[in-house]
């Protein structure tokens, strides 16, 4: 278990006696006592290739636009920076890597170093030890060994800033390298003696070939200020250094470095300015954030600030490693999407143009539409305006709202389904984005095709396409399904697609469309048209109506992941499968045969669905088995890529007690809540608490339930009903009962 590791780290940091002046790491207690105490980040930074959490110890503020972590590998789509295998670091960047399937942009990377210029990765890496690292949300600090010789580097940050302190040796020859681009990149780097600054910027964008958009004016910008003055400087580029009075370079590979006088041995301090506006919004940024050299001051006020946004819940009746999954899980959650503005400006990766406004970017849409999105509306409503007006953004600049803009259209994974995260905003009441604004947006996603639709087959991640949008629409309006054998993913993009219509029929719905919204929703049951009733499966169909083959046409899943995956009518496919008795045996059989993967999004909301079936006490059993056996406080304790919070927000959620499976309906199933009590303490002073008596392990069945006082006979508790306040208790036994089992959904009909 990670507990008693997490701890050892912490202590055994504390306790480091350097050969240089002994200021403590972290001025703060190793006591477990405010919420950010319990976030452990390297739950998830550990596994082998890429089919684990993916995770980093970030340094960040609650979406930060730009997160500091140590590089322990050089990262790009596929590898994160940080894994928990690694020996040694290679430098400190400041990343914009949502998730390891995605790309780094406009990155930046400093590394303390002895003894002279090293700019090789592999060259100037240095060893280090877990046991000599603290990482929390609000600091980082690790003691590195460079030939016998201890090098502390700590780090802290704000919305568009690192901050970075750095102890050497006393009496060393010390320096700080800031690589501005790798091999292959073209950038530039300027060093400014007089103001102790290095700027520079940095275009790579790692995943650039999967959308259809150049952004000839991308560049990520930097600012790094010193506090002390250069004892010497020098740029390079590649191979060739230029020290002396060349203080600027242009090409690809390029950097600087920059010594210090470390007689009197103290740290040096550098604060670092980051923007994809201008070098001189960098500076902005740095002046905003950073107007002084307060280290301790800086990491304390981040430390405030993660304690005020962990602190929505207080729980209680958790064990030790619960509370670790559970707080780190929300830390996960609430790191995307990610702010891209900067002080009401921002540059558009849909334009490439620079714009007035707030603006967000790394939603991983398809992954975070079914949890993440939700949980947000509740531990973040003051964000939820502006992140849906940031995708209306998108689509006034580019054309569409993206579904995984990394900043921008990168065309991976199916569906429009932002159409949902509109749809669920109204149906929760924000008003704060034009609606009629918003209807038309989603509306182009369900009526407008792709350009070059029928001429091309809509691979995932197929490089040099236009943006996807709903690939295969064409055949969709004609025939009422994607054709297998004219575009890939076709089975899996219908039947998505079905539920992203019921969504832009709530919208149509909200905003006075009363002929589209019948329109929309009748076109939401199209999902039945891959229903093969010999087979008892959704199945892929050819353009002439026939069955395409049982395994064609799925993304990241097949027939069993995919049977249930009209999210807003599980009632209808429950019908589908000849009623509640015969869809419990399908789905017994679905988690009996081991066809429930829930390192993937697809399966996130199986455990959930024995509710709509009559058998409630089936969700409570499964729902707690999975928890127990999909995460732990361990850095292996996330089962699959973590995915930008949604697989935190599945497990916090269900420690809540209950889970959003169709997120547009603005309602939530109820599974079987993990602790003896939770309160939520949200906006206005209101508190909404959930208590279950008798919750233990074994006690995992609720036998009773009532919502402020009154009986609750449902498995069912709505959005509307939480954000009141008031309170949601069950009493909790070992045995299934039957509460709940009469409801019944009623199945979509077209109106």
């Amino acid at each position: 278990m990670i507990t008693s590791n997490f701890r050892a780290r912490l202590a055994g940091v504390f306790a480091l006696t350097l050969a240089v002046p002994a200021t403590p790491l972290f001025a703060a207690s190793t006591a477990q006592t405010t919420p950010v105490d319990w976030v452990d980040p390297h739950i998830g930074t550990a596994g082998i290739g890429s089919e684990y959490g993916g995770t980093m110890p970030l340094v960040t503020t609650p979406f930060g636009m730009t997160n500091w972590t140590p590089l322990t590998r050089q990262n790009r789509v596929s590898v994160s920076p940080y894994n928990d295998a690694d020996t040694h670091i290679q430098g400190f960047i400041g990343t914009h890597q949502p998730a390891i399937w995605m790309g780094d942009y406009g990155y930046v990377t400093l590394m303390p170093e002895l003894d002279g210029l090293k700019y090789a990765p592999e060259a100037r890496q240095l060893k280090f030890s877990h046991k000599d690292e603290v990482a929390t949300p609000y600091g980082y600090a690790v003691t590195m060994d460079s030939d016998g010789r201890r090098i502390r580097a700590e780090m802290t940050a704000t919305d568009h800033c690192g901050y970075l302190r750095f102890t050497f040796p006393a009496k060393s020859n010390a320096g700080v390298l800031v690589e501005a681009t790798r091999p292959g990149i073209h950038g530039y780097v300027e060093v400014d003696v007089r103001r102790h600054e290095i700027r520079g910027y940095n275009p790579d964008r790692q995943d650039a070939d999967l959308g259809p958009l150049k952004l000839p004016n991308f560049k990520g910008y930097f600012v790094v200020r010193f506090r002390q003055p250069f004892k010497a400087q020098s740029v390079y580029q590649g191979v060739l250094v230029r020290p002396g009075n060349h203080t600027q370079v242009e090409g690809d590979n390029v950097g600087a470095y920059v010594s210090f006088d470390t007689a009197a041995g103290q740290p040096i301090e550098a604060q670092v300015g980051t923007s994809f506006i201008s070098l001189a919004q960098a500076q902005a940024n740095l002046g905003a954030e950073l107007p002084g050299w307060d280290f301790d001051g800086t990491r304390a006020a981040l430390k405030a600030t993660w304690n005020r946004k962990l602190g929505i819940f207080d729980i209680d009746g958790a064990t030790t490693a619960q509370r670790h999954i559970f707080y780190t899980g929300l830390y996960h959650a609430l790191l995307y999407p990610r702010l891209a503005s900067e002080h009401g400006r921002y540059y558009s990766a849909f334009d490439d143009q620079v714009h007035q406004g707030v603006s967000y970017t790394d939603y991983s849409i398809w992954d975070t539409f079914r949890a993440e999105n939700s949980l947000l509306t509740l531990v973040a409503p003051e964000r939820i305006d502006d992140m849906v007006t940031a995708l209306l953004q998108d689509a006034d600049e580019g054309g569409w709202m993206p579904k995984w803009p990394n900043p921008s259209y990168t065309n991976i994974m199916i569906g429009t389904h932002a159409d949902s995260l509109v749809a669920e905003a109204i149906a929760k009441g924000f008003k704060g984005f034009d609606w009629q604004r918003a209807y038309a947006a989603v509306r182009k996603d369900a009526t407008v095709p792709p350009d070059g639709d029928t001429t091309r087959r809509w691979f995932d991640r197929e490089p040099h396409t236009p943006y996807e949008a709903r690939a295969g629409l064409t055949y969709a309006l004609k025939l009422g399904y994607i054709p297998a054998d004219k575009v890939a993913e076709s089975a899996s993009s219908t039947l998505e697609e079905a539920y992203d219509d019921y969504a832009v029929a709530q919208v149509a719905k909200a905003t006075g469309h009363e002929q589209d919204y019948a329109h929309f929703l009748e076109r939401s049951l199209d999902y039945r048209k891959l229903f093969n009733p010999a087979r008892g499966f959704m199945q892929a169909r050819n353009a002439d109506g026939s069955w395409a083959s049982p395994d064609e046409g799925w993304t990241e899943g097949d027939q069993w992941v995919y049977l249930f995956a009209a999210l807003h009518d599980i009632g209808g496919t429950v019908a589908l499968l000849g009623g509640p008795a015969a869809a419990q045996t399908k789905l017994d059989a679905h988690f009996d045969g081991g066809h429930n993967h829930h390192d993937n999004e697809p399966s996130h909301h199986y455990g959930y669905l024995y509710d709509f079936m009559g058998a409630p006490w089936k969700t409570q059993a499964r729902v707690r088995a999975i928890a127990a056996d999909a995460y732990s406080d361990t850095p292996t304790g996330i089962l699959g890529n973590e995915d930008c919070g949604q697989m935190s927000a599945w497990y916090v959620f269900t420690a809540l007690g209950f889970y959003p499976v169709n997120p547009a309906s603005a309602e939530y199933m109820i599974g079987s809540p993990l602790f003896s009590r939770v309160a939520v303490h949200l906006p206005g002073g209101r508190t909404f608490t959930i208590t279950a008596k008798n919750n233990s392990a074994t006690n995992v069945y609720i036998q009773s339930a009532t919502l402020n006082g009154k009986p609750l006979d449902v498995p069912v508790i709505s959005h509307a009903q939480i954000v009141a306040g008031g309170t949601l208790d069950f009493v909790m036994g070992p045995r299934p009962s039957r509460w709940a089992a009469g409801w019944r959904p009623r199945p979509v009909a077209a109106d």
